[in-house]
């Protein structure tokens, strides 16, 4: 019961952060999205062939949901826990009875909540350009919480490593963001040559966006068995790392 009063605790004022700046944190990327499907989904999209039976714009939409996904958990946790660290707020945590487990966990559980937020929101708008199916339910949840939590991960080892708030911004803009529009959301990688097929194959984010669309709409580039062990394995990597780097206080206990 005290374990789980911490995570409650944790959680809310994770919820209670981004919700009372929803202009900064839900509005973005309704905006985004809406000039993503004006751009690329009506006006480039409108000349372009169906993908796998499929108009472009309808192929596209599951990326840009999970795209948002990808950002916003990340961003929630690496600017939540990194400022945890700037204003010492972390070592009335740590000295705490509250096991470290917990602490992870409700950074994370905030981070999840928030990208699963901006789907929500995503998705609406989405609905006025384009049908939104969903043939795999299921899977769309599953993928959505395991990419939420994969990416708030990362957004915890950021913060842990980081020693300015310029330092939590490298990460997303030269690796995430590379990595995510090269993941296959606006196109399949059947498209491409077959050299930057293979190289594809070790974008991590490829799996993720395969795996969701697959969810809406029926179709993917990767194994689905596999595309889903993929994405456990790194689940289950990262949670490791960041509850050993949490144990040892790296880049806190100093």
């Amino acid at each position: 019961m005290l374990y789980y009063v911490a995570y409650k605790t944790i959680l809310i004022k994770e919820i209670l952060r981004f919700s009372r700046i929803w202009i900064q944190t839900i509005l973005p990327p309704v905006i985004t999205t809406i000039l993503y499907f004006i751009i690329f989904g009506q006006l480039i999209g409108s000349q372009l062939s169906p993908i796998d039976g499929y108009n472009y714009i309808e192929y596209i939409t599951p990326g840009l949901i999970l795209m948002h996904i990808i950002s916003n958990s990340y961003a929630n946790v690496v600017s939540s826990f990194y400022s945890t660290k700037f204003h010492h707020n972390i070592e009335e945590m740590l000295i705490s009875p509250t096991p470290n487990a917990i602490i992870l966990l409700g950074y994370l559980s905030g981070g999840i909540l928030r990208g699963l937020a901006v789907a929500l929101a995503v998705s609406s708008v989405s609905l006025l350009f384009s049908p939104l199916s969903a043939q795999h339910p299921t899977t769309i949840i599953i993928v959505a919480i395991l990419t939420a939590s994969l990416f708030s991960m990362g957004g915890f080892i950021n913060a842990i490593f980081a020693k300015s708030f310029d330092d939590i911004s490298i990460i997303p803009t030269f690796v995430l963001t590379p990595l995510t529009y090269l993941g296959g959301i606006f196109y399949s990688i059947s498209m491409l040559p077959e050299i930057w097929q293979t190289l594809s194959l070790g974008n991590p984010i490829l799996y993720m966006i395969n795996l969701f669309r697959y969810g809406f709409l029926g179709i993917s580039d990767i194994p689905t068995n596999i595309a889903l062990f993929i994405i456990l394995g790194f689940n289950v990597l990262l949670f490791t790392i960041s509850l050993q780097l949490l144990n040892k206080g790296i880049g806190i206990k100093s």
